[in-house]
Order: C-alpha cells, then structure tokens, then sequence
C-alpha cells in the first residue's frame, strides 16, 4: 500500500510543477525532453548493480520499452493539442477516464476478482473522475472535435496497460530501475528528433529555466512510474484495484492542490466528484469476498 500512495503523492507533484511552468514562463516541450533524460540518468543511479547496454537490448521487456517511450511522446502530444484545441476538462477527463482499459484487462486477462461492490466502485471512480475534471470549460463536441480525446483515452490507457503486463511477465522487481530507464531513454531519444526538427523549423529559443524545470520535472516522473511499478509488483492489490485507486485520487489530490496551492474554485458538481472518489476508493479497497 505503501508504494500506491508514494504514486499518488509524486503523480499529484507533477500538476504543481505544470502549473508554475505557466507562472514562470517555461517552454513546456523543451522541459519534457530534458525531463525524459533527468528520468533515464535517475533510473540508471537508481540500479544497484553493474549494467551494460548489451545487456539492457538484450533483454525480453526491451522490445516493449521501445513502444512505451514512443507512446510517452506521442500521447503527451496528443494530449497539449486536446487541450489547446478542445479544452483541458477534456484531455483532464480523457486520459483519467481511460483507467477503465488497464482494469479490464487485469480482470479478463488475470481472473481478477469481479464483484458488485468492486463494480459499484469502478464505475463511481469513473464518474468521479469526470465531475472533478469538469471545470468551467463547456464544450460541444462535433464528430471531428472526438478524435482527439478518443486517441488520447485510447492511448493512455495502452499505456497503462502494457506497463503491467510487461512488469508482470518479463521483468524483475530488482530490474524496475532499467526498466524504467529505457523507456524514458527511448522517449528522450524521440523527444529530441522532435525537438531538434522544431527548433531549426522555427528557431525556438531553449532557455536555461526550460533546463531547471526539465530536472524539477524529471525526478518525480520517474519516481511516478517507479512507485506505480512497485505497486502492481506487490500481491496484496490487484491490479485493477491499483490502477482505479491510482487514477481517481490523483485526480482527486490534485484538484484540492489546485484550491490550496492556487486558489482555484469548484462548483458543486467538482466537490460532488471528489466525495464520489472517496466514496470509491473505500469500495475498490474492500477486501474480496
């Protein structure tokens, strides 16, 4: 349980650091790319034993690393285009609501435990989830306007997803480090070809606080994904269990920093939403029965 709540509170971290990059003006891209290279290096320090890049290719969960850093990058793309075109509700309800995909899985490909007070919990994180996103920002959504937030639901949750089936079958608890290192290696390595390509394109300038806030950011995002794996690893929670109780309070933690650090306003609904989570995550954690 531990390892689920360090997820939460780091995962929750990463909102206040988005945030300031607003107030202090930084390049959100040029942050992220350096932020994937801070991750990989705290990763690789993170490994208490000799490693080699032989032995990292080699590996059975390499091939997928490959694909997970790839998602990184074009998912977080995805994701600043929703909410630029559409709103940020949107791409806040979007990528929260696709925990339904990682828990479905864990249920049908694992025999995950399937009960009506689980399903009762499951679906209220979802709807929590939703009113506690559903800001100011009313939107209509035309058939094209769906697109977007399809990709981004779809995506995130692949994402999910194959983190734990590649933790569960191919990869050691004592292997999480370079696990965790090589998809933020694959997703810098992408990141930078972008990043190269937008500069000489348009001739953006790449500041020394984008650097500052790429290692303000790249620590905690890899402890985000190091503690979530650690969380799936344990046998006392399923991983539909991790997956809905890491997604609905994070959502939940970080609209009340949102209050508390930012002095943002909810309506009745957001607070509707944030008694659903709680009320959630009590039945999510129930013992099975």
């Amino acid at each position: 349980m531990i390892y689920l709540v360090l997820s939460i509170l780091v995962s929750s971290s990463l909102f206040v650091i988005f945030k300031l990059f607003n107030r202090f003006q930084v390049n959100t891209f040029n942050a992220i790319v350096i932020n994937y290279l801070v991750a990989c290096v705290t990763g690789l320090l993170m490994y208490d034993a000799p490693w080699n890049l032989k032995d990292i290719t080699n590996s059975p969960w390499f091939p997928g690393t490959i694909f997970l850093g790839l998602m990184f990058i074009v998912i977080f793309m995805v994701m600043a285009r929703t909410a630029q075109q559409i709103g940020l509700s949107v791409a806040s309800v979007a990528g929260k609501m696709s925990l339904i995909i990682p828990v479905m899985f864990g249920i049908i490909a694992y025999k995950e435990s399937l009960n009506p007070v689980k399903i009762a919990g499951i679906l209220l994180a979802l709807a929590a989830v939703y009113l506690v996103s559903a800001k100011k920002e009313e939107t209509r959504l035309s058939r094209r306007d769906l697109l977007l937030p399809l990709l981004l639901f779809a995506g995130s949750g692949i994402i999910d997803t194959t983190l734990k089936y590649l933790e569960s079958k191919y990869v050691a608890p004592r292997e999480f480090p370079l696990y965790s290192s090589s998809i933020f290696a694959i997703a810098a390595i992408a990141g930078t070809v972008i990043l190269l390509f937008r500069t000489l394109l348009h001739r953006q300038p790449f500041r020394p606080k984008d650097i500052l806030g790429g290692f303000a950011l790249g620590i905690p995002n890899y402890f985000s994904i190091y503690f979530i794996l650690k969380a799936l690893g344990q046998d006392t929670m399923e991983s539909s269990v991790v997956f809905s109780i890491n997604n609905v309070a994070i959502v939940m933690l970080t609209t009340l920093l949102g209050i508390a650090l930012f002095g943002e306003r909810l309506r009745p609904r957001n607070w509707l939403g944030v008694a659903l989570a709680i009320v959630s995550i009590i039945l999510i954690s129930l013992p099975k029965t």
